[in-house]
């Protein structure tokens, strides 16, 4: 590829001889990056596809610019997504590399910054090198967790700090809307404004793009670009009839026990062919499973999985109607922000004797929460089954912190020596409490 052209395609992305639109700032996100460039390892940023990873790197420049004192001509942007790119090879990325040393790069630390490498094969050696050369901050990000597969892992062992991206959490999503709450006081007067803007937000979901325009087209859009180019291009998937068909049964029934046996019978699908489909799903970050808790691994392996969807928005366009299964989307609206909160405990749902537990979180050993989540406490026996099913789980698992996640309950209630606690849904999110 000429110099000429790599220098013309590169400009668009980098902040070399302009300013680049970067988007609503994710303040969150660009500090736990920031932190990352402190610690000279190399960043891996992974999450789904239109999360923000791209927009991530580019606040991150325009941070490190801006308040870090970086001359722009130290910063490479590279974006393997652009179309200009004749190829995805490591050639190339020599290339650019050359081109950019050669022509732009001013005396200094060079930060070097690969959007969606993993179309590049072999991009690991490549980062690995120019790691142990020092003086070469590096972020890498893609929309598959390959990118933190076993074969990578290894090679930069030691060398790597991993920070997943997530749509929008309800405290994004209203900084989104302009919803700027300073205090207590403003909160409790402004109370309305905020349930309704969660009602929103458990309908929209958190992809950035999505919650500004509120066309349910892009996330139509989405989804397909998740099935043709993340998977059926990544995995050379040939039946994509039944590839979409077993991705929008999921994302209609989350919060839901399935088994694939199950799903076998009611698509009629081939057992190997689901098995096989799940996993990309998992791996392109759009569905999630949970297993029941036992004790017994094989006995935990032969139990029924809960179906999550990545984001609310996606289930609610592709899948079932929102007002009908309000329940279910508070629920998946729980899952993803313990996804995103609880890095290293391992989360399971509960499930002995029809009593049922919406969410058990385990850290090491010990089991160290059970959340239940329901919408609407008002019935008698519905709050009843919930409770019982709680305290149960509490005893068996000797855990003490119950929690009932509602829509605007709040209180503490002792039942059979168990002190339980209930809280409003926007609360939790806001971690306020």
């Amino acid at each position: 590829m000429e110099r000429e052209k790599i220098i013309e395609t590169l400009s668009d992305w980098n902040f070399w001889f302009k300013e680049v639109e970067t988007g609503i700032k994710r303040g969150g996100c660009i500090d736990r990056a920031v932190n990352i460039i402190k610690s000279k390892e190399i960043g891996i940023i992974s999450g789904i596809r239109r999360s923000g990873k791209s927009t991530i790197l580019l606040q991150l420049a325009k941070e490190l610019i801006k308040n870090k004192g970086v001359n722009p001509k130290n910063i490479l942007i590279i974006n393997f997504e652009d179309y200009r790119w004749e190829e995805y090879s490591l050639d190339l990325l020599s290339e650019i590399w050359k081109t950019y040393n050669e022509n732009i790069h001013e005396k200094g630390e060079i930060y070097l910054f690969l959007d969606e490498i993993h179309n590049i094969k072999g991009w690991e050696r490549f980062v690995r090198t120019l790691y142990d050369l020092k003086d070469i901050n590096i972020f890498a990000t893609g929309s598959s967790s390959k990118l933190l597969s076993k074969e990578y892992a290894t090679l930069l062992s030691g060398r790597y700090i991993p920070l997943f991206i997530y749509p929008l959490s309800f405290e994004e999503y209203l900084f989104f809307n302009k919803l700027d709450i300073k205090n207590s006081i403003e909160l409790l007067a402004r109370k309305d404004e905020l349930l309704k803007h969660l009602n929103n937000y458990m309908k929209m979901g958190g992809f950035p793009k999505y919650v500004l325009v509120k066309d349910r087209e892009l996330l139509s859009s989405y989804f397909e670009t998740i099935i043709l180019k993340d998977i059926v291009e990544r995995y050379k998937v040939k039946e994509i009839g039944n590839l979409r068909k077993l991705a929008v049964f999921y994302l209609t029934n989350i919060a839901n026990r399935i088994t694939y046996n199950s799903i076998k019978k009611f698509l009629h699908l081939p057992l190997n062919s689901i098995e096989r489909y799940s996993y990309y799903f998992e791996q392109v970050f759009l569905i999630y499973f949970v297993p029941c808790f036992s004790y017994s691994l094989k006995s935990q392996e032969k139990l029924p999985r809960k179906v999550y969807s990545a984001d609310n928005g996606l289930a609610e366009v592709l899948g079932f109607r929102f007002m009908e299964n309000y329940g279910k989307f508070m629920e998946n609206l729980v899952f993803i922000e313990l996804k995103r909160r609880f890095l290293k405990e391992e989360i399971y749902y509960y499930l002995k004797d029809n009593f049922e537990v919406d969410f058990v979180i385990k850290q090491g050993l010990k089991i160290k929460q059970l959340i239940q989540v329901c919408y609407s406490l008002e019935d008698e026996k519905t709050k009843k089954r919930e409770i019982i099913s709680l305290i149960k789980a509490g005893k068996e698992l000797e855990c003490r912190d119950l929690l009932v996640l509602t829509w605007d309950y709040k209180g503490i209630e002792t039942s059979e020596g168990c002190r339980i606690k209930y809280m409003p849904l926007w609360q939790w999110l806001l971690l306020l409490g």
